[in-house]
């Protein structure tokens, strides 16, 4: 009855202590200052994308040539562009475009870079070599003008963006996972584990993948404000997004002519761009504090 009783205690005792981690985790995060900053201004870009159709004033569309170039008023409350925009509704729209871009480019990232970089780490072997190839060559090329070459051969367009920054992106991704699970291969419990018969995929399940999660969230949410940043730098160049689709790096390049006049073409919308960066940034940094037992 000992036994069955300490055998039925385990799975409690994991499940609790699981629990206390997490909480511990939450409260560690809630703690840190910039990073509940930095949520509170993601979540208010976040909210301003979903909510983009109800609180524009204007269609990003809609234009008025005698309303051109006009500076922040009551009528407009960020002023206009040089074809008679609306520049708040275009601003808000740009937001919208920025965030998608940059979750979508993420996640097909982590499609593509999660699976590699387990297949690297946890096979070894043929497969480690074949995938590491494979990253060497694309590390071989800047990510930047990669981007920029695939864009130039399929064209702009959201949805051509988002595929290119996230076929140039997975890379970091896949060579963390694998130098993750290769570092925690040599780690004492799961030698401890491999002794007493367990077997690879528990091995991996139970003990490789948890533990390498927490720095794999941390590069994730680092990821976005750098797939934000490449969307703005193609848009910029003005081979991103196309008219009349709204995006802030492209509204940044337009502004250029008439900045010496017009200050607030260029500065609304590099502002929006630093407080998204600033914002998963503080993100990305509580994340790592609190999920990283390593730096406590």
């Amino acid at each position: 009855m000992g036994a069955s009783a300490a055998a039925r205690e385990l799975p409690v005792a994991a499940e609790t202590r699981t629990r206390t981690n997490l909480q511990q985790a939450t409260q560690r995060f809630m703690h840190h200052r910039l990073a509940m900053a930095g949520l509170a201004i993601t979540l208010a870009l976040i909210l301003i994308a979903l909510l983009a159709p109800l609180i524009a004033p204007e269609p990003y569309y809609y234009s008025d040539l005698a309303q051109a170039n006009q500076f922040p008023s009551h009528q407009h409350l960020l002023g206009t562009d040089a074809i008679g925009h609306d520049f708040l509704s275009r601003m808000i729209y740009g937001i919208r475009t920025s965030l998608l871009v940059g979750f979508i480019a993420v996640i097909i990232s982590c499609v593509i870079g999660l699976p590699l970089g387990l297949l690297a780490g946890l096979r070894g072997g043929a497969s480690d070599f074949a995938v590491m190839r494979v990253v060497d060559v694309m590390t071989a090329f800047p990510g930047i003008l990669f981007a920029i070459f695939l864009i130039t051969v399929v064209g702009g367009g959201v949805l051509n963006v988002i595929v290119v920054i996230g076929l140039t992106g997975w890379v970091t991704i896949c060579r963390l996972m694998r130098a993750q699970l290769l570092s925690l291969r040599e780690e004492e419990y799961v030698t401890a584990a491999r002794s007493i018969g367990a077997s690879e995929f528990s091995i991996a399940t139970r003990h490789l993948l948890p533990n390498a999660l927490a720095p794999m969230i941390i590069t994730i949410t680092l990821a976005i404000p750098t797939a934000i940043f490449a969307e703005a730098g193609l848009s910029f160049l003005g081979i991103g997004i196309n008219e009349p689709t709204p995006s802030l790096g492209k509204m940044v390049a337009d502004s250029a002519p008439y900045l010496r006049v017009y200050w607030h073409l260029g500065f609304f919308p590099t502002l929006a761009i630093a407080l998204a960066m600033l914002g998963f940034t503080f993100v990305g940094d509580g994340l790592r504090d609190a999920l990283d037992t390593r730096l406590r």
